[in-house]
This record gives structure tokens, sequence and C-alpha cells, in this order.
């Protein structure tokens, strides 16, 4: 009753208003407590309430069926409109979510398991308006497949903003790994503690059993079926059919038969009482259980290899026993099926008593039947998962083929499945090698780590020749990179490169080595990587994208080393065509991978090329949101428009866009080259915005400390931490960590002033403690400034050293920092400069102006600055 009571109270909340919030349920027990029977409670209020109402239940022999649940709740919606229909509900998610409901065609690329979950959840977000109000209904969560419980564990962190009722029921414990942590998130965005349930009392077991057999069921036999049952509903239930059946007179004269009679309805009894109906029937019961949905008689009969007529006879058999029964039209579901198990425990239970090489041998024969109705590989890969190994070449090519279409649809851990089975044909030799490839790309996004095992094995076996090798290599260095093994990544590609001789695969992975070895943020670089790079790119001219990305990366490695910065873009603007990304070099173009881009990006946004700089940051956001692409790339997309808004002085914007990055990255995982990107991103905004505390917090909260990882990060780490410590009062520390950001990157050759700023902000440090070797770090600053030769370098130079002066010395120092900082798209560098200007030329105009740009910028502590000097230096400044 309390039960039922919170699930009319939940399905009431969601009635009254179009707008309140959504709300999750979970119902919690052991088989046969009821959780079936509380969710076709749940239905008939809601339909008696005017919702709709979808429901899916999880199967144990189909946890391998990628999306199967979610289909199960969506498709009966979809399937119901039109093609154009379907389409315009979904809208730009069609192409992404629509192949893993089974309403689109998979396309050739590889989707995102995350820009699909994000797919799914518009999907049930647009579906829920139409039909509210909407109720979802999951039975036996734990046979859930992993893709829907993936979608469900997101869907359940937004219905926040969302009006729909979701009500999951599970058994406690049966699953483990990320199945387990995804149920586990579920419970946790619940809206109130999870619903255990509790087997029947002995005094509700009596009135169950008096409202069965009659008022004349005496207490005796009333206790011992409370005794042979435990409580369990189910099991009482049952029990006390086969009393009816049996005509058994329910007195305590009667009581030791009921536990022989419960023996027969579960386990070795039920197997007995099935075979007890003769082969046939039991045949027809092991075909059904190995079909495990959607069971028809006549696809029942091909595989237990009846005529119809038997099959009709033996599905009777069936239902009489209470081991089949019709589908419950109730439930909403749609699908060709005549039957389904009574109950789950009695499809296990027959499945498991099927011989194990029977049962083998009759997956096989489902995967063939299957196959010939022209469902495609990936229908039939769960069946073909549990045939014996026996060296059978066609089957490795299904399994290669069922892999192709989970990756097609966003279900990369399906995939590894399909290709781990595959190795234990095994395949013959000739291919071995192409199914570890295959396979340590379907773990890319999801396992690095086993990605390196399986590229590395392919390597070392013959078959992977030609191109498919050189991107064997590629991809493992990538591997090798998103592990954080930024070492064996460059040595991995240069020792390809030197086993093969000159060519374009030659120069490709020569291209790959030095992209590497530039974002590697190791002590030391190769001896004389410059120069070499910058020799091979003199002889590019841009004909094709290995020169491209040459180029590229010549001009990203000129702009850390703080090289002229006009030869740095002409480098960049050669390897475009036509001012725009070469075909083969887009954002979602799988060959080169998103670091050179993002290398691009850099060159452009730290030369003050900020226009080109955010179009291809923009470029990228298009580019992964229509392809579905919500993991990692979107949250890097989203840090570098971030990154663009900073430097433009859009602080707010930045602050917001990096705030999402960081959602993305949290999902995609802490600890990884993205996340230092962010986090770095957002610590420095939050900086120059004035939120030192802020900025500290998040700090705290993310991990942003030593140790750093083994990448390159813009701007640089150590420069961003030291200015952190020394905002935050813990000076020592600060200048300690400034000191080690020149060190680190004097050693790499890194002498940029712009984005390894530290020297500066050490230089201001060691003013007062030390002035003479803070002006020996200003004339270095300066040096640099004026080789690299951008106004917002020099114009940031100039402030240093004004800040070292004193007197008329200063003053003019400061003029010059404003006069090239103006010129600057740097919007905040050019209000600091300009509020610095007006304290040391005691100008009341300079300060407003100051005070202005940084109110625009959304500097408020520049602001707040701006202000105490205005108020406190009020009979000081001139009137001009």
């Amino acid at each position: 009753d309390e039960e039922v009571a919170a699930l009319a109270q939940a399905v009431d909340t969601l009635c009254a208003d179009r707008s309140s919030p959504g709300s999750l349920l979970v119902l919690c027990g052991e088989a046969g407590l009821g959780k079936t029977a509380l969710l076709a409670e749940t239905r008939r209020i809601a339909e008696q309430r005017g919702c709709t109402v979808w429901s899916a239940r999880g199967g144990e022999t189909l946890r391998s069926v990628p999306f199967n649940v979610v289909r199960q709740l969506l498709q009966p919606a979809l399937v119901s409109m039109l093609p154009e229909e379907a389409r315009e509900y979904l809208g730009d998610w069609y192409d992404i979510a629509g192949p893993a409901l089974g309403v689109a065609e998979p396309g050739a690329r590889h989707a995102d398991p995350q820009g699909v979950c994000e797919g799914l959840i518009a999907a049930v977000r647009r579906l829920a308006r139409r039909d509210w109000p909407l109720v979802l209904l999951i039975d036996d969560a734990h046979w859930a497949d992993q893709e829907t419980l993936y979608w469900l564990a997101g869907f359940a962190e937004r219905l926040a903003d969302l009006s729909v009722l979701v009500v999951v029921a599970r058994r406690p414990g049966e699953i483990s790994g990320a199945s387990a942590r995804h149920l586990d998130a579920v419970a946790a965005a619940a809206d109130r503690p999870v619903t255990t349930l509790s087997a029947l009392t002995p005094a509700a077991t009596a009135g169950l059993t008096r409202a069965t057999l009659g008022e004349n069921a005496d207490a005796a036999f009333c206790r011992e079926v409370w005794a042979v049952t435990g409580g369990n509903p189910y099991e009482t239930v049952e029990l006390l059919a086969k009393v009816q059946d049996s005509q058994l007179e329910p007195v305590e004269a009667h009581a030791g038969e009921l536990r022989e009679l419960n023996r027969s309805a579960r386990g070795g009894g039920l197997v007995a009482r099935l075979e007890q109906l003769g082969i046939d029937a039991t045949r027809f019961a092991w075909a059904a259980a190995i079909l495990g949905s959607d069971i028809t008689v006549d696809l029942v009969a091909r595989l237990a290899t009846l005529d119809h007529d038997d099959a009709v006879r033996c599905a009777e058999l069936l239902r009489t026993a209470r081991i089949l029964t019709a589908p419950d039209p109730s439930t909403g579901r749609t699908g060709p099926a005549d039957l389904e198990f009574v109950h789950p425990l009695i499809a296990t239970a027959v499945y498991n008593s099927i011989p194990d090489a029977l049962r083998r041998a009759m997956h096989g024969i489902a995967a063939r039947i299957v196959t010939d109705s022209g469902r495609g590989a990936a229908a039939a890969a769960r069946h073909l998962l549990e045939v014996h190994p026996d060296d059978d070449e066609e089957l490795v090519g299904q399994l290669r083929d069922a892999a192709r279409e989970h990756l097609a649809v966003g279900a990369p851990d399906a995939a590894r499945r399909c290709l781990e089975r595959a190795l234990e044909e095994p395949p013959r030799p000739e291919v071995h090698a192409h199914v570890l490839y295959e396979l340590g790309c379907a773990t890319f996004l999801t396992a690095p780590a086993r990605t390196i095992g399986h590229l590395r094995a392919a390597l070392g076996m013959p078959g992977l020749d030609g191109e498919k090798r050189v991107d064997a290599v590629v991809r493992l260095s990538q591997a090798l990179l998103h592990n954080d093994q930024m070492e064996e990544a460059v040595r991995t590609v240069e020792a390809e490169a030197a086993r093969l001789g000159s060519g374009p695969a030659h120069l490709r992975l020569r291209a790959v080595q030095f992209m590497w070895e530039g974002i590697h943020a190791g002590e030391t670089t190769s001896p004389g990587r410059s120069e070499r790079l910058a020799e091979l790119a003199a002889t590019c001219t841009g004909r094709d994208n290995s020169e491209r990305v040459l180029l590229i990366l010549r001009g990203f490695d000129a702009m850390m080393r703080g090289e002229n910065a006009e030869e740095v873009v002409e480098l960049c603007d050669r390897a475009l065509v036509n001012g725009r990304l070469a075909p083969g070099l887009g954002w979602t173009d799988s060959e080169w991978g998103v670091e050179l881009l993002l290398m691009l990006t850099s060159a452009y946004a730290y030369t003050d090329r900020l226009d080109r700089a955010e179009s291809l940051c923009n470029e990228a956001l298009r580019a992964y949101e229509t392809a579905g692409w919500s993991g990692g790339h979107l949250a890097l997309a989203h840090a570098y428009v971030g990154l663009g808004h900073r430097r433009r002085g859009r602080l707010e914007a930045a602050e917001r866009s990096l705030r999402d990055a960081l959602d993305l990255a949290e999902r995609v995982g802490r600890g990884l080259p993205l996340y230092w990107t962010v986090t770095c991103n957002l610590v420095d905004t939050l900086l120059v915005r004035g939120h030192a505390d802020e900025a500290w917090a998040v700090a705290e909260r993310h991990g942003f400390a030593p140790p750093y990882p083994s990448t390159v990060v813009l701007p640089d780490l150590r420069s961003v931490r030291g200015r952190l410590l020394l905002a935050v009062g813990r000076t020592e520390e600060g200048v300690n960590e400034l000191e080690a950001a020149e060190k680190a990157a004097a050693a790499r050759g890194h002498h940029n002033p712009v984005h390894v700023f530290g020297a500066a902000d050490l230089a201001r440090a060691l003013a007062t403690e030390d002035p003479a070797r803070a002006a020996r770090l200003a004339v270095d600053i300066r040096r640099r400034a004026e080789r690299f030769g951008t106004d917002t370098a020099v114009g940031e130079a100039l402030r240093v050293a004004a800040v070292l002066e004193t007197g008329q010395r200063a003053v003019r120092l400061a003029a010059r920092a404003v006069g090239y900082l103006e010129s600057s798209p740097c919007q905040y560098e050019h209000a600091a400069a300009r509020v610095e200007y007006g304290v040391l030329a005691r100008s009341r105009a300079d300060l407003e102006r100051g005070l202005a740009l940084a109110r625009s910028c959304g500097a408020d502590g520049l602001a707040e600055r701006a202000l105490a000097e205005l108020a406190t230096g009020a009979g000081h400044v001139s009137s001009r």
C-alpha cells in the first residue's frame, strides 16, 4: 500500500502542472517480490489519469544487444510516425540518435557514444513535450544493456527541467562494472530513497491463500504456505495455482504436500515438469528461451525444427502449464511476439536447463535464421557470441561486420565483445592482425590502455601492411598520448618512420612525430628538432595534406619559441585552402586528429589573429554538434572558444564557455590532457576577472596542482598556477612556481612571453625584494616581445617595465604600453594598461576610461582596483 500510494502521488504531481519537474522512483527487490506487479499498477493509475505510458524490460539473455531497452521504450512512439514526422521530432539529432533507435540507417563514420546519449535524451525531451503527461516504466533494469543504462544515468540527471515520470525496477546485485555504476547513478538521482520491497507477512500470505482457495483454508495450511514460499509473492501465487490444479483441500492434513508442489514451480522441479510435457514441448521451450524476445510460433518452430501444427500444440501445452503466456497488450510494447515467459525466473530456469553443447548449437541456428531474415549481422551478434569456437572463417567475418554496425550506432562496447569473440575462433593468420587492429579502434574512446595492447599485438604479427599499418601506428601513438604516455607515443612513431623509406607514409609519420614532440611537456626536446622541422617545412608549398600538416606544425613551433609572429601567421595561412581547412583536415576527420587543429588555432590566438582563431573554434563547435560528438572533442572546442573570448577580453563569455567545457570534461574523465586544458583556462579567466577565491576553489576541486601532465597546455600551466598562488597570498610558493615555469620553458625553447607569462608575474613579485633581478627579467621579457612583434606582447612587456620604474620614466613607459595595447585585440590587457597609466599619470580621465573598459570586459577585480584608485587618489589625480 505504501508503494502504491507513493507511485500514485508521483503520477498526480506529474499531471498537476505541465511545467512540473520530472521525477524518478526506483523499486528494488529480489525476484518474485512484486516489482512487475507494481509497474503494472503504475500503468493502470497513470492511464486512468490520462497519461501516456511507455514501457520496456531488460532480458537476461539480451544484455549484449545495444540500445535494446531504450528502443523498446521509444520505438513505438517513433514507428507510429511518418518518416518525415520522426525526422522533424528528432531534428538535428535524427542522424545521430536515429540509428541507435533503429529508425534511421547508420552512417559510415563511427558514432560518438556520448553524442548518441545526448541525442537519445533530446529524443525523449521532444517526445515528452508532445505526449505529456508521459510515464516511462523500465522493468528488470539490472538486465538492461549497458548502452541503455548509460543513457538512463544521463537522462536521470536532466529530469529537473523535463516533466516526465520514470519508474525503474531492479533486483539488488546481479551486475557489476560499468552497468552497476550507471544503475547506482540512476538511484542517486531518484527523488526519494530506493524503495526496497519486502516479502509477504504470514498474515498477508494467509489472506492471499484464503482469497484464492476459499475461506475454509485453515491456519496451519496457511502458515505452511508462508513457510514453504518464504512469503515470496510470485512463488505464493504459483503454489496456490498448483494447489487449485491438484484440487488439494487446504487443510492441515495436506500441508505436507505443499513443499513438493512448490519445487515443481522452480529450478529442477520446473525442468522436470517441462520434461513431462514431452520432447517436442521441451524443444519448443528451449527455442523460446534462446530467442529471449519477440517469440513467435513460426520462429520457434524453425529453431526447434518442428512443423507448424506441432509447434501450435506445444505452445498451447506450455501456456496451460503456466510456462509461456500471451504478451500483455496493455504494456504498449509493439512487436511480432505471440508468446513470452510467464516470469523471468522461468525463462532463466529453462535457458539454464539446455545442455551446453546443444545451447551453443541452437544459438548458431538462431544466428542463421536472423541473418537469413535480413536483419543484419548486428542483430545476429548476440547469438554468434554464444557459439562454440570452431575455427570458422565465416563466423569471424560475421562478427567483424557486426562490430562495424555497432560502432556506426555508437556502441563500442558491443563492438568490442564481437571482436574479442572473433579472436577466440580464432581468425586465419592473415586476418588475425586486422581483427586486433579493429578491436583497438573499438576500444579507443573507452579504454586507451586496452587499445595500446591490441594495437601493439597487431603490429607485432604479419598481416598489417601499407596504409593500414601506418594507420595502426598513428592510432597507437594517439592512444599512448591519451593514456599520458607521451614519451612512448613519440618513440613509437619515430621507430616506424625509421623503418620506412622515403615517401608519403614516411612523411606522414615524421609529421606525427613532430606533432607529438611539439606538445610533449618534457624538460628537454630532441636536439635540433626545431631546425629539422623548419628545414622540412621550407620545402613545403601546401600542395597536399602532409605538407599542410608540416606547415601547421612549423607555425605552432615558431609561435611557441617566440619567433616573428608575421612569419608564424604566414606559415599557418599557407596550410589553408582559400582560407579554410583542406578536405581531410576537418575537425571530424580522423587521419590526423584534433591536436593538429588545436595547434593551428593556438598559433592564431597567440599571434593576435583572434578572428581566425575564433572562426576555427566556432567551426569546431558546429562540426562536433552536427556529428553528435559531445565527449572530449566538444569539451576542447568549448575550451578553445573560451580561450578566444579570454584573449578578446570577453571574460564573462569565456567563463561560461569554460564551465560548459568543464562539465563535458568531467564526463570524459579527470586527469586527461583535455581536463587540464579546460581547468587551466578557467582558473586563468577567473584570476583576470579578479575572482581569486573562486579560482582557488576551482583549482582545489579539480586537482589543478602538481604533478602536471606530460602534454603542453596553453596558457602555460605553471605560469597560471604561480599567478594563482600570488593572488591568494601564498607569495613564496607563487615565486617558486613561476621560477619553475621559467626554467621549464627555457629547457623546451619556449620563449613566447604571451602564453608563458610567468616571467612577467615573477618580475612584479620580485620588484621590491630583488629589484635587480626583476629588472633583468623585464629586459629579457621586452627583448622576447620585440622579437615576437605583436602589439599584445610589446604592450605587456612595457607594462612590466613601467611597474619597475618611477617618475616620468614610468609614466612614459605606461603611456607606450597603452598605445600598443590600444591597437591589440586583447581588451582586458588594454583596460589594465589604462588603469595603470591613470594611476602613474594621476589622470582621472584615463582611470575612468580604464574602469569603463574593465566593466565591459567583465573584469570585476580590475574595476574594483580602479574605483579604489579614484577614491584614494581623488586629491592627487589631475582633471585632464
